[in-house]
C-alpha cells in the first residue's frame, strides 16, 4: 500500500469444465501479470480451478484430489512473489465438502474462507453437493501440504502495511445478512468476492447496484470476479464481471461477455475509505459489541520481500470532482438549483418577506443567485418586481458586465435600480486620508463595503431580505471582503464551487427553464426573442473573466483584474479543496492526485505553487468563515460554521506548508 491505496485485480480466466491442470496455468499465466502489474491481491471466480459448473463432478475423488494437487503448485508458483492470490475450490473437510475460497501468499496457505449462504432455488442447486459453512465448527485439516483451521469464523486478512481485507462468495452478497457487513464492522478495507453469476435480462443491473450499494453500506472497498468464458452452457450462460467498486461507486469494470481471459487492475483508497468511517458516527456506532454477531479471526499476510518496488498510481483521478458526470448533468444540474430554491423559499416564508435585494455585477456569482430568487419567486406565486437587483458601476466596471447585469434584468422582468459607487467611495476616501490613486487592498475593499452598505440600507427601505452571491470556493480561499460581499441575510451559493457554478448558469441558459418577462404577453415573437436575449447573455457571462472588477480596465476598457491570475486557477483550488475537506489528505497526496488529474495542462511547479496558496489562505482566511450567514448546504462539502466545517481562527497551517515545501 503506498499513499493510502491498495491495488488489487479481480480476474476472469478462460476454463475448461472438470480440467484443474488447464484452469490453473491460466491463473498462474494472469497471477504473474497482476504481479508486474503492481497487484497486492488477486482474486479468481468461484471454483476457479474445477470451473462452477462441475455438477455432480464434484462428488468425484479425483477431481477433488487433482484441485488439491492444483492447490500445491499454485503454492510452489506463488512462493517468490509477493502477490496475494484468493482462488476458488472445493475443499473436503471430513465428511463435509465446502465451497470455498483459498487465500494464498508466498508458498503458505494464510487461510480457507467457506462459503456461508448456498443456493439452492431455480437454476442452483448447490447444496446437493456442498455444505454451509455456517453448519461447520471449526476444524483443523491437513491440505496441499499444509495445516489450515477451516471455519465459519469470521476471518479479517491483515497485511504488513494496516491493510486489512475480508472475503464472502457470490451468494453470500446477496443474502439478507452479508458476511462482508460483519467483516467491515471487524476492520476490513476491502471485500473480495469469488462468484459465478449466470446472465439473465436485467439481472447485471441488479448486480452492479446490489455490489454498489453494499460497498457504500460498508463504505469500503468491493472487488468482485464472476465466472466467465468455458463454463459449461448446458442451460445458463456466465458473462465473466470483474468490476471494483469504493464507496459505492464503481471505478474499474470488465467487458461482458468476452471470449478472451480478463484482468482488471485498479487501486482503492483505503486511506479515504478510513477518512469516511471515521467521520460516519453510524458506521462508529456499529462498532458495539451488541452488532457484531461474531467475533473474528485475524490473519497476518506476510510483509514484501520487495517494498520499493516500481509504483504508479493506476486509477484515474477526476479533475472537476464537484461537477456531475455527463450523462447526469441534467438531472443533478436540476437537483442542485432546486435545493438552492427550496432554501431560499423557506427563509422568505418564514420571515413573511415579499422582497430581496441583489447586487447584479454581470458576473457568475450574482448570476446564479438571481436567477436562483427568480425561480424562487415563480414557485411561490410572487411577483418577479419585488426582486430588486441593483447594478452598482464603481472604478473597475466594464461596459461588458455592466450591460449584460441589465440586459439580463430587464429580459428576467425584476425591479432594476443602478446606483454608482463612485461618488461615495470617493467622498469616503477623503473621509479617511486615502490617496484614490493608491489601488491598495483599502482602494478595493472601500468599493466592496459601499455596495453592501446600498443593499443592506435599501433592503431596510423595501423590507426585503439581501441575498449573499459568494460561493464555496471565494469562501474557502478568503476571496471576499469581510463585511463586505462576506456578509448578507441568505447566501444561496454558499455550498457551490466556482467550477459548478458554470455549469448551472449554461443549464439554465441551455434548458430555457426560466421564462422571460415577454412571457406574459401574448407576443410570441418577442417572447422567443427575449428567451434567446437571456440565453446569449448567460453564455457571455460563462466566458467573462472571473473578476471583482475593483480596479480600473485597461486602456481598451476591457477586465484588467482577473482573480485567477491573483490566486490561481479555481478548478486547482476546487480540487484540492475537495480531497482537504472532504478526506482530510496530506498535501502529498493531494499533489499526487493532482499530477494525475492534470497530467498535461498543469506542470508539478504550477500546482505545487497553488497548492501551498490553497493551504495559507484556507487557514488565515477562517475568520471570514466563522460568522457566515445562513445558506443552504448542496454537496458533500460544505463551509458551514454550523455544520461541516468548525475550526479555531486561529489555527497555523504550519504542518501543511512545511510538507508542501518538502514536496
Amino acid at each position: 500500500m503506498k499513499h493510502g491505496f491498495i491495488t488489487v485485480a479481480a480476474a476472469i480466466p478462460q476454463v475448461r469444465v472438470g480440467d484443474t491442470a488447464y484452469n490453473l496455468s491460466h491463473i498462474e499465466s494472469m497471477t504473474a501479470e497482476a504481479d508486474g502489474k503492481g497487484a497486492e491481491v488477486i482474486v479468481f471466480p468461484e471454483l476457479s480451478l474445477t470451473s462452477y459448473t462441475c455438477q455432480d463432478l464434484f462428488r468425484q475423488r479425483p477431481l477433488l484430489d487433482s484441485t488439491e494437487s492444483c492447490v500445491l503448485r499454485l503454492l510452489e508458483f506463488t512462493r517468490s512473489m509477493d502477490i496475494v492470490v484468493i482462488v476458488g475450490a472445493p475443499i473436503p473437510v471430513g465428511p463435509l465438502l465446502l465451497n470455498c475460497a483459498v487465500v494464498i501468499q508466498r508458498g503458505g496457505i494464510l487461510g480457507i474462507v467457506p462459503k456461508a449462504y448456498l443456493p439452492n432455488y431455480s437454476e442452483f442447486y448447490e447444496k446437493r453437493w456442498f455444505t454451509s459453512a455456517r453448519d461447520v465448527r471449526p476444524t483443523t485439516i491437513r491440505y496441499a501440504g499444509q495445516t489450515v483451521t477451516v471455519t465459519s469464523q469470521p476471518q479479517v486478512f491483515c497485511m504488513s502495511d494496516g491493510a486489512k481485507f475480508g472475503i464472502e462468495i457470490c451468494e453470500d452478497v446477496w443474502s439478507p445478512a452479508p458476511p462482508s457487513t460483519n467483516l467491515a464492522i471487524a476492520g476490513a478495507d476491502v471485500i473480495f468476492n469469488l462468484s459465478a453469476s449466470d446472465e439473465l435480462i436485467g439481472k447485471h443491473d441488479y448486480l452492479r447496484s446490489l455490489l454498489a450499494q453494499q460497498s457504500a453500506r460498508t463504505i469500503g472497498g468491493y472487488v468482485y470476479s464472476g465466472c466467465g468464458f468455458g463454463e459449461s452452457t448446458q442451460d445458463v450462460v456466465y458473462g465473466g464481471n470483474a468490476m471494483i467498486f469504493e464507496n459505492g461507486k464503481m471505478i474499474a469494470t470488465s467487458k461482458r461477455f468476452s471470449l478472451e481471459p480478463q484482468l482488471v487492475v485498479n487501486q482503492i483508497d483505503i486511506e479515504k475509505i478510513r477518512s469516511e468511517r471515521r467521520n460516519n458516527s453510524t458506521y462508529a456506532g456499529a462498532q458495539s459489541p451488541k452488532e457484531v454477531a461474531t467475533d473474528a479471526l485475524y490473519i497476518d499476510v506476510a510483509s514484501p520481500e520487495n517494498p520499493e518496488k516500481d509504483w504508479q498510481l493506476l486509477r484515474d483521478v477526476d479533475a472537476h470532482p464537484f461537477i456531475p458526470k455527463a450523462e447526469d448533468m441534467t438531472a443533478s444540474c436540476e437537483e442542485i438549483f432546486s435545493i438552492q430554491v427550496m432554501g431560499l423559499a423557506k427563509r422568505l416564508v418564514h420571515t413573511t418577506a415579499k422582497h430581496v435585494v441583489i447586487g447584479i455585477s454581470g458576473g457568475l456569482d450574482s448570476t446564479l443567485a438571481l436567477l436562483v430568487c427568480v425561480r424562487t419567486f415563480d414557485r411561490l406565486g410572487l411577483d418577479r418586481k419585488g426582486i430588486v437587483g441593483i447594478t452598482m458601476p464603481g472604478f473597475g466596471t466594464t461596459d461588458r458586465t455592466h450591460d449584460n447585469a441589465v440586459t439580463l434584468m430587464r429580459q428576467l422582468g425584476i425591479t432594476i435600480r443602478e446606483i454608482s459607487i463612485a461618488a461615495a467611495v470617493t467622498q469616503h476616501f477623503r473621509d479617511i486620508g486615502h490617496d484614490a490613486s493608491v489601488h491598495d487592498v483599502t482602494y478595493e475593499n472601500s468599493q466592496a463595503r459601499e455596495r453592501t452598505q446600498i443593499l443592506m440600507d435599501v433592503s431596510n427601505q423595501v423590507g426585503g431580505l439581501v441575498i449573499g452571491t459568494g460561493d464555496l470556493s471565494e469562501l474557502a480561499l478568503g476571496w471576499c471582503t469581510y463585511n463586505g460581499d462576506h456578509m448578507s441575510m441568505y447566501g444561496v451559493n454558499v455550498s457551490i464551487p466556482k467550477t459548478l457554478i458554470r455549469h448551472l448558469v449554461h443549464y439554465v441558459a441551455t434548458t430555457g427553464i426560466l421564462s422571460p418577462a415577454a412571457s406574459q404577453s401574448s407576443d410570441k415573437d418577442a417572447t422567443a426573442n427575449a428567451s434567446d436575449e437571456i440565453k446569449r447573455v448567460l453564455l457571455d457571462i460563462i466566458d467573462t473573466p472571473i473578476s471583482p472588477e475593483l480596479t480600473p480596465a485597461d486602456e481598451n476598457g476591457q477586465i484588467a483584474q482577473k482573480t485567477e491570475d491573483l490566486v490561481g486557477p479555481y478548478e486547482l483550488h476546487d480540487f484540492f479543496l475537495y480531497y482537504f475537506l472532504r478526506f482530510g489528505f496530506h498535501p502529498s497526496k493531494i499533489m499526487l492526485l493532482a499530477h494525475k488529474a492534470f497530467d498535461g495542462k498543469y506542470p508539478d511547479s504550477v500546482i505545487k505553487q497553488w497548492l501551498r496558496t490553497f493551504f495559507r489562505r484556507f487557514f488565515s482566511q477562517q475568520f471570514k468563515r466563522s460568522c457566515l450567514p445562513d445558506g443552504p448546504k448542496v454537496g458533500s462539502v460544505s463551509l458551514s460554521p454550523r455544520g461541516d466545517w468548525r475550526m479555531p481562527s486561529d489555527a497555523v497551517s504550519t504542518l501543511w506548508l512545511n510538507e508542501c515545501d518538502e514536496l
